[in-house]
């Protein structure tokens, strides 16, 4: 982040060069780079402008590094973002002074701007073109600029943004909009496109008076107990309720099969990777409040996790899982109903199970030799007859974050190297 400004120019190719050969000394095999719409595709409609990539990609070619790249079709703000503002395309800013409903919506009526809704996906409303022809416009541009390094072998994965921060999820918890955790956060379906698909699924029903959302959810910030909805023997498992978590959940599925049916016909064979989020709190209940309104329907009684697997199969995906490190206490843990590590494992198996390659990103910056023996735990797990490992690991945060203090240098090269099959998992004392 903060590597290429917004007129898609590389702000300082030697410190790229010395972070890279301190990745380079400790053997790690290549690194994530995130390519932003907002950025590419900033000015002007279909006009791209790839060149600051161009010569980053140099840079990490230099050192026979791998790139992992990132399509990130999202904007950015200071959470999460090493305080870089990354917004979405201004041609797309123009178009929603007009009409805001290309945006995700909360019940209240507030946008979140930070990805366009999937209500648009079919809709023609940029300018002559839908949400999926956007993103595959983009996604053929930046395979027709880099397909030589593809074919080199320097580009070995392309991941592909799906939704709010790159993940595959509703923007359910948005913090500048209050939310703070552990809230349930709120589902995101009242733009007009959206409610305009959700009375087309009540008529199909026969039960139109079902065409609305629930309007006894609670707010970003509630406890699952403090809402009609989501409590014991709430409403999410009425008839009404069910119909809608189906739907909302269904919408999340089609998003994936347009956009990754398209990327699959881009991009040419080439390795595709899907993020989906952790949302972990709320995940002892029986609703499993955030899960569903970040859309994954998976309450106690229900798998929500195979339907969306099923999908990343049929498109041969490699799925990446945000995991987080110890530093969760017992106490929020309690508080939120949390179970980090329950989540973890039901997603993995549950990917697995269906055939997926699957791979890991490290929220946090790893600075803990317990986190690194976790982490070596997941990627290779012990006694496991079926022999699962994962395909890759990743951080999410850039060096400094690794590099911070002496230790992390010689425990940082020993995880690469018992990563890699070269050490034993008791790599430290």
């Amino acid at each position: 982040m903060g590597i290429i400004n917004c007129y898609c120019q590389l702000v300082d190719p030697e410190a790229v060069r010395a972070e890279l050969r301190h990745l380079k000394s400790l053997n790690v095999d290549g690194v994530v780079v995130d390519c932003w719409w907002g950025i590419v595709e900033a000015w002007t409609p279909q006009k791209y402008e790839w060149s600051g990539y161009r010569d980053l990609f140099g840079i990490i070619k230099e050192f026979k590094l791998k790139v992992q790249v990132v399509l990130s079709f999202h904007g950015s703000g200071e959470c999460g973002s090493g305080g870089v503002l990354i917004a979405l395309p201004r041609w797309v800013i123009e178009i929603a002074q007009e009409n805001q409903d290309i945006f995700f919506t909360d019940r209240e009526g507030r946008r979140n701007t930070e990805c366009l809704s999937w209500g648009i996906d079919k809709e023609r409303v940029l300018r002559g073109r839908t949400g999926i022809e956007v993103y595959f416009d983009f996604m053929r541009s930046f395979h027709m600029e880099f397909r030589s390094l593809s074919e080199e072998g320097l580009i070995s994965a392309i991941e592909v943004g799906l939704g709010a921060s790159g993940e595959l999820r509703y923007p359910s918890c948005p913090e500048k909009m209050g939310w703070r955790y552990p809230g349930i956060g709120e589902f995101q379906c009242y733009d007009r496109y959206m409610q305009k698909n959700l009375r087309q699924s009540a008529l199909t029903r026969g039960h139109l008076f079902w065409a609305r959302g629930p309007d006894n959810a609670g707010y970003y910030n509630s406890r699952s107990h403090e809402t009609g909805f989501f409590c014991d023997g709430g409403d999410y498992d009425s008839y009404y309720g069910r119909f809608f978590l189906n739907w909302y959940s269904g919408i999340l599925i089609d998003h994936v099969d347009q956009v990754l049916s398209l990327a699959t016909l881009a991009f040419d064979g080439a390795a595709i990777v899907v993020k989906i989020p952790s949302i972990y709190w709320w995940y002892r209940t029986a609703s499993h409040a955030a899960e569903l309104t970040a859309g994954f329907y998976n309450p106690t009684n229900r798998d929500g996790y195979s339907p969306v697997f099923r999908m990343l199969k049929k498109h041969s995906i490699i799925l990446k899982v945000v995991c987080y490190g110890p530093e969760f206490t017992v106490q929020e843990n309690d508080e939120a109903f949390a179970d980090p590590e329950g989540l973890t494992w039901q997603v993995m198996n549950a990917a697995w199970d269906h055939g997926l390659s699957v791979s890991v990103e490290s929220a946090l910056p790893c600075l803990d030799v317990d986190m690194y023996s976790r982490i070596l735990d997941t990627a290779k797990p012990r006694n496991d007859p079926d022999r699962h490992h994962l395909s890759f690991f990743a951080y999410r945060q850039r060096t400094p974050f690794l590099l911070q203090r002496d230790v992390c240098f010689s425990e940082l090269e020993t995880f690469v190297k018992c990563m890699h099959g070269e050490a034993t998992q008791n790599f430290v004392d």
